[in-house]
């Protein structure tokens, strides 16, 4: 005999409606914009809908986790190339790196990590 299904409540968010919320990075002075997606308690992983605005970079810094961006428009710049729609970076846990905008437009993407979200800036600025 085999068991009847037990299907799992869905959550589902609409990043096309969903209210843009601060993000606040202290050590670089800067707010960004995101949408939550995903925070999940056990492990730490977290997805999100950001935004970087155009000329924006996150400057030289580190994470205590993995993290990857895949670039929904615009396009991602990187210490090593920019990316446009479509493509997924992977960025290594304890590397340093950096990445924003291109100058001339925004670059919106999702950004997952695969356990807590920490940054540590090799050179903050406030």
């Amino acid at each position: 005999m085999t068991a009847a299904p037990e299907p799992v409540e869905l959550v589902v968010t609409d990043t096309t409606t969903a209210e843009w919320q601060d993000f606040p990075v202290p050590a670089i002075d800067a707010v960004l914009e995101h949408v939550p997606l995903v925070d999940d308690p056990e492990t730490g992983m977290m997805m999100v809908k950001m935004v970087y605005r155009a000329g924006f970079t996150n400057p030289w810094h580190t994470h205590p986790c993995g993290h990857g961006i895949y670039v929904l428009s615009g396009t991602l710049r990187t210490h090593q190339g920019t990316y446009g729609p479509g493509s997924f970076v992977w960025f290594p846990e304890g590397g340093s790196m950096e990445h924003g905008a291109t100058d001339d437009e925004d670059c919106t993407f999702l950004f997952v990590t695969n356990k807590p979200f920490d940054i540590h800036h090799l050179h903050p600025t406030a």
